[in-house]
C-alpha cells in the first residue's frame, strides 16, 4: 500500500463566526435615510380649497309637518296611534294612507312601537296596513322618545320589563 496517500485534515485558523456583520446594515440604512430626505420634500404639494363662507343661524327652521316621521304605536288592547294622535282599527289604513301621500317617495318611512303585551298578529296587521297604505320602509322601535305624550298621558318608558322566573 504504498500509492496510497494519507488524507490530510485541514484545521480552520479562527472558529465559525455566528454574530451579523452590522455594516451592511448600516449602509442599507443610511442609503434609505437619503432616499426618503431627498424624496420627501417632493411629496409635499399644496392643493388649494375655496371654502364657502358660513353664516351662523339663531334660529332653527321651522318645523315642517310633511316632515314629521310616522310613529305607529299598537297598545296591549290592540288599539292604534299614529304620532300620538288615537286612530280608530277601521279607520287606519286610510289616514296612513292620506299622511304618506304628502310625503316623497323616499321619506315614506314608518316606525312601529308595540306594547310587550300587545298580540304579535296585531302587529303584523298593522305592518300590512302600512304597506298597502303606500309605506316604502318599514321599521321598529326601541324605544320612545322620554317626553312622548300619548293622548294626554304620559308614556312610561323607563320600566324595564320583568325577568322570566324559571320553572321547575
Amino acid at each position: 500500500m504504498a500509492g496510497h496517500k494519507q488524507r490530510q485534515w485541514v484545521k480552520p485558523q479562527t472558529p465559525p463566526n455566528s454574530e451579523i456583520n452590522v455594516t451592511p446594515l448600516v449602509d442599507v440604512v443610511l442609503v434609505l435615510l437619503i432616499i426618503f430626505m431627498v424624496v420627501t420634500p417632493l411629496l409635499e404639494k399644496d392643493i388649494l380649497v375655496r371654502v364657502p363662507d358660513t353664516e351662523v343661524e339663531d334660529q332653527p327652521p321651522p318645523e315642517d309637518p310633511n316632515n314629521q316621521q310616522l310613529v305607529v304605536l299598537l297598545d296591549k288592547d290592540g288599539g292604534y296611534s299614529i304620532n300620538t294622535e288615537k286612530v280608530p282599527t277601521a279607520d287606519y289604513v286610510n289616514r296612513l294612507k292620506r299622511m304618506l301621500a304628502a310625503k316623497k317617495a323616499d321619506e315614506k318611512v314608518v316606525f312601529f312601537m308595540a306594547d310587550d303585551a300587545t298580540n304579535y298578529g296585531r302587529l303584523i296587521v298593522a305592518m300590512d296596513g302600512a304597506k298597502g297604505a303606500g309605506a316604502k320602509v318599514l321599521a321598529m322601535a326601541t324605544e320612545l322618545p322620554s317626553n312622548a305624550i300619548i293622548q294626554g298621558t304620559q308614556v312610561d318608558t323607563g320600566t324595564p320589563a320583568p325577568a322570566p322566573t324559571p320553572t321547575p
